[in-house]
């Protein structure tokens, strides 16, 4: 590996931070398809960019592996000019994300997603400077291929799409189905790897590791069971509900419908079926 390629990660760093800045830009130009203002128009901008960059170094982190097999044999020194242009461009994402989040959108949800770019930025960070580990921050990347969908269902969140529309159940399967694969199931293995090559690492590159990936497993599976219980869960519970309800409410219109006077106090439908809020009102933030 040719030492010019070290040298120019800060390059792409850089051009990686230049390139979503400027696609962010360009995203104002064309609006969420509805009357999107505030949190919401800037919602719908950083996740088109979030987007983009899942598009890009998703399939090109798996290309890495494909175009230089040998990479899996050794994460920790060995490296492709691609797999460390890789990481260095997606750095000037994460820097880039956690700017616009600190600018424009100072909520709970977005100090979470703070932190996790914060350990990203540090791992990969690591990994552009010393040329070391750039085959293990490659396998990071490959949660990307999930974020694809991931990003995809808040876009359509956004833009009002129904969760009962096949567009969205799709993209939902796919969503959880890559998510185990892409996410749960690398981020495991990549946590027995830490676990089991800790001889072969320095204290401070152990500890580093050893924390972020804790961080980030842990909002993986939290952001799992949220998703698991807003687009599957939830509508079930909801559907019963509103059918329990309605039996409820059939029965009691029966029983009074005989008692004559009782009848003008419990037969408004107001009373029981519109205080239920339609499944496909609720969104994840």
């Amino acid at each position: 590996m040719a030492r010019e390629d070290v040298v120019s990660g800060p390059k792409w760093v850089v051009g990686g931070f230049v390139f979503f800045w400027v696609l962010n830009k360009v995203l104002r130009i064309f609006p969420a398809g509805m009357s999107t203002t505030g949190p919401q128009a800037w919602k719908w901008k950083n996740t088109g960019v979030s987007l983009t960059h899942s598009l890009i170094t998703g399939p090109w982190s798996l290309y890495c592996f494909y175009e230089y097999p040998k990479l899996a044999e050794d994460l920790i020194n060995t490296y492709t000019s691609s797999s460390h242009m890789l990481i260095s461009f997606s750095v000037g994402y994460f820097i880039h994300d956690l700017v616009d989040m600190a600018r424009c959108h100072r909520k709970r949800s977005s100090y979470e997603l703070m932190v996790h770019h914060v350990c990203v930025i540090l791992c990969f960070g690591l990994a552009v400077c010393s040329a070391m580990f750039v085959g293990y921050a490659v396998v990071a990347l490959f949660v990307e291929v999930n974020s694809i969908f991931l990003h995809t269902r808040q876009l359509l969140i956004i833009r009002g799409t129904n969760k009962a529309e096949p567009k969205y159940r799709l993209n939902s399967m796919l969503n959880i189905a890559t998510f185990v694969i892409f996410r749960i199931t690398v981020l495991g293995w990549m946590t027995r790897w830490i676990v089991m090559h800790k001889d072969h690492l320095s204290l401070p590159v152990y500890t580093l590791g050893s924390i972020g990936l804790a961080i980030i497993m842990l909002m993986n599976i939290v952001l799992f069971f949220r998703i698991c219980n807003v687009d599957f869960t939830n509508k079930k519970h909801k559907e019963l509900n509103k059918g329990l309800a309605q039996a409820k409410y059939l029965e009691d219109n029966e029983n009074v419908g005989t008692g004559g006077s009782v009848l003008s106090k419990t037969s408004p439908t107001s009373s029981i079926l519109p205080a239920l809020p339609p499944a496909a009102n609720l969104h994840l933030n």
